[in-house]
């Protein structure tokens, strides 16, 4: 994770995102860097859009949010339906008793 926070980091300050300034982010925040990883986030970056990438996942996260109560809302409508219909049949198994 601390390299993707290395990546945005760098991102936020307008700098280039390359192995060297990925390195120079990492060591600076005391974490010894692995090579492999930082040449493979380095090209996995290669040509993405990250301001459109952060655009994106911020729709995406806030969209759950939004569905949320609409949710709660359809289970309050279910509870209320299960109860009349609890209270329906023991209406009626009490008549059959008198009945």
């Amino acid at each position: 994770m601390e390299y993707v926070y290395a990546a945005l980091l760098l991102h936020s300050a307008k700098k280039d995102i390359t192995k060297e300034n990925v390195a120079s982010v990492l060591k600076a925040a005391g974490i010894e860097a692995n090579g492999a990883k930082i040449e493979a986030l380095v090209s996995a970056l290669d040509g993405v859009n990250i301001e459109e990438a952060l655009k994106n996942a911020a729709m995406a996260a806030a969209a759950p949010v939004a569905a949320a109560p609409a949710a709660a809302a359809k289970e309050e409508k279910k509870d209320e339906k299960s109860e009349e219909k609890k209270e329906e049949e023991a209406a009626a198994g009490l008549a059959n008793l008198f009945g």
